[in-house]
């Protein structure tokens, strides 16, 4: 079995160089002190992300493929996010010695797939020793000759819409930590393994958490529609929604009612999840409450989804994956804050990178 540590560095590039993506934008890829992108509309959108070891992913769940996967989405969201396409990102990489070759190789897969849809290139990085896992990236997106779309941008009367999946990265980081399913998942599409479909929820949960698939093509089209504020959801849905608020200077109020689809898709693993954790008195299993506290929380609260929410002009065609959960009104005495239903809500649940 070959370790980082039995090769030199030129000889890891070597193996992981032929794997990332060239990317349509790409005027000069990797090989020399930096790589040249294409930037026609004179302007460039750049973001940069990290993940650490046992911060943001585990290895005894995670493979070089999920972790490549995962870097390659939540950057890419960050780009869609502002109503840009992705062209090209960086990555540095520190490995300890003993790490196995094919975690880095994998790592370039996944990072590979994750650009595939919008056909963004990995055009270069770092790579260095150290003593855990680091996978820092930066991206760079085109805005095409459009206004980027900000956070401050909401107004009274917008209607706030969602784009992608809530609450299911939540429920499959709860369904690994209660060892309610078996990982590593396969390495190739989740939803295809030797032709047969998986039918098992909790795994495509599992694979929100391990390999997050943000609606890319949803940023541009909501740029397209006239979009007056967007951002990626990464910290929570409360907590995401309340930056547009502040940004914004406005109340953002949410449906009681959204998300009904993925409360039901999100029902069962919080079943189990209860049930293994001993949520509820133990005497008869969780009840109901619990189980609605739980998927409920997964849903305004649970993080790294990456879906997208923005909000648009009142009477807008909401473009395609695009589903409205809530109106934009004036501030009011409470301040720029998010409701449900008209009840105030703390924004406060979600992830925090120095509270966990």
């Amino acid at each position: 079995m070959t370790r980082v540590r039995d090769l030199s560095e030129e000889q890891i590039l070597e193996r992981i160089v032929p794997l990332l993506p060239r990317g349509s934008a790409t005027l000069l890829g990797p090989g020399d002190d930096a790589a040249v992108l294409a930037a026609p509309d004179g302007r460039f959108v750049v973001s940069t992300d990290v993940l650490v070891e046992d911060r943001h992913f585990r290895t005894r769940w995670s493979t070089g493929y999920d972790v490549g996967r995962r870097a390659a989405a939540q950057n890419l969201a960050d780009i869609a996010a502002m109503g840009a396409r992705p062209t090209g990102l960086v990555t540095s990489l520190v490995v300890p010695g003993d790490t196995e070759l094919d975690w880095v190789t994998g790592l370039a897969r996944g990072l590979a797939d994750g650009c595939a849809p919008v056909g963004a290139g990995a055009v270069g990085g770092d790579l260095s020793g150290g003593p855990v896992l680091v996978v820092s990236i930066t991206v760079h997106g085109d805005l095409e000759g459009r206004a980027p779309v900000l956070r401050s941008g909401a107004r009274p009367g917008d209607v706030v819409a969602y784009a992608g999946v809530r609450g299911w990265s939540a429920a499959g980081l709860a369904l690994l930590e209660a060892d309610l399913v078996r990982v590593p998942l396969p390495a190739v599409p989740l939803e295809v393994t030797d032709g047969v479909l998986l039918e098992d929820a909790w795994e495509r949960l599992v694979a929100a958490y391990l390999r997050p698939d943000p609606p890319l093509a949803a940023g541009v089209a909501a740029a397209q529609a006239g979009a007056t504020s967007m951002l990626d959801l990464s910290d929570g849905l409360l907590r995401d929604a309340g930056r547009i608020a502040r940004a914004s200077g406005v109340r953002l109020d949410l449906d009681t009612g959204a998300f009904a689809k993925d409360r039901d898709v999100l029902r069962s693993a919080a079943r189990a999840v209860a049930a293994a954790t001993g949520l509820g008195d133990p005497g008869w299993g969780p009840g109901n409450a619990d189980i609605d506290g739980l998927v409920g929380r997964w849903v305004w609260a649970g993080g790294e989804d990456h879906g997208l929410l923005a909000t648009f002009p009142a009477g807008t065609r909401l473009p395609e994956d695009w589903t409205a959960v809530g109106q934009v009104h004036e501030v009011g005495e409470a301040g720029p804050v998010v409701t449900i239903g008209g009840q105030v809500q703390d924004v406060g649940p979600g992830w925090d990178h120095f509270r966990v």
